[in-house]
């Protein structure tokens, strides 16, 4: 088992705390809880906490944060592929012996504190783990372990538009039900998601903390949006790598490998991603690679929808200085 693990003092099963939480129903089958302004299911909830006192940081350490579906799965490609050199360097054939991602889906190349790491079950052993270890996290800034925020370690953020992040969270959640089933409704989901009512959210609160963060510390924290990202896929990688300590050199192929290795329809093409389930959250694989363009709401929002998340939109941000 895990060395930092979950603590008897916030076993789900043995804490009354719990049971007086705020609590919604999320895709009709999940609770979730309100923690300190955020919901939460409560398996991740209860690893949260076990990390806020078990989790020893190192300064190399690097950890991707979102809110669901802003763009993640991309990074959780790119972090690696730019940490590891062989991957940059070698050539656009598939050879494993120097492209983790041929083998291994993105989440098994960063382990999720909350889903993973931290949770009942985990087998992982942190202080075995080599550096720089990677990890990625759902979880509010102000839930992370204080020993992580006070930390030399570096943060990569990544967020993307409202109606395109409600819209994808809306397909990757129907991606586990059955032909039998039907899709949850539409309108029902979003109206939860306006009420800031889904994994982790609000969306709009998430995002601003570590907004914030980012502009007190924009050497801890880079603030990346899935947008620029498609617009300047290129420039964004080169951000990133910089920032990461692992910066191109002159040469634009390297960059262009590094591109080529984890674009969309690549990852797609790997069989490692089309078949099974991913075993922390029971979501198939390939449901982590859809459509991956910015404005996919259209196809999918009414008028009155998207002027009443737009309305939310502005209404948050309002003087942050943040555009979505």
């Amino acid at each position: 088992m895990a060395t930092n693990n979950s603590s008897p003092n916030t076993s789900s099963s043995t804490c009354p705390l719990f049971d007086d939480l705020p609590r919604e129903t999320w895709r009709g089958i999940n609770d979730l809880y309100m923690w300190e302004g955020f919901w939460y299911r409560l398996p991740h909830l209860v690893a949260a906490i076990a990390a806020q006192s078990s989790f020893k940081p190192r300064d190399d350490d690097i950890v991707l944060a979102s809110s669901m579906k802003t763009g993640t799965t991309w990074l959780k490609a790119l972090i690696p592929t730019i940490m590891n050199p062989s991957a940059r360097l070698a050539g656009h054939e598939d050879d494993d012996n120097y492209d983790p991602l041929i083998k291994n889906h993105p989440n098994e190349l960063i382990p999720s504190l909350e889903m993973q790491i931290f949770a009942e079950k985990s087998t992982y052993h942190l202080s075995a783990m080599p550096s720089p270890r990677l990890f990625r996290t759902h979880l509010p800034y102000k839930m992370l372990p204080v020993s992580l925020r006070s930390s030399g370690c570096k943060m990569v953020y990544i967020t993307r538009n409202p109606k395109d992040a409600f819209v994808s969270l809306w397909h990757f959640i129907n991606s586990a039900r059955t032909s039998e089933q039907h899709p949850f409704p539409l309108a029902e989901t979003f109206n939860k998601f306006c009420n800031g009512v889904h994994v982790c959210g609000p969306f709009h609160d998430h995002v601003l903390e570590y907004w914030k963060e980012s502009l007190k510390r924009p050497d801890k924290i880079l603030f990346m949006k899935y947008e620029e990202m498609k617009r300047d896929p290129s420039g964004e990688v080169k951000k990133l790598a910089a920032f990461l300590g692992r910066p191109f050199g002159e040469e634009e192929e390297e960059v262009d490998k590094v591109l080529w290795r984890c674009s969309l329809e690549r990852m797609k093409s790997l069989e490692v991603n089309q078949n099974g389930v991913e075993p922390w959250v029971g979501i198939p694989k390939s449901a982590y690679f859809r459509v991956g363009v910015v404005g996919d709401w259209k196809n999918n929002l009414t008028l009155e929808m998207k002027e009443r998340l737009d309305g939310i939109t502005s209404s948050k941000l309002a003087g942050s200085g943040l555009d979505l």
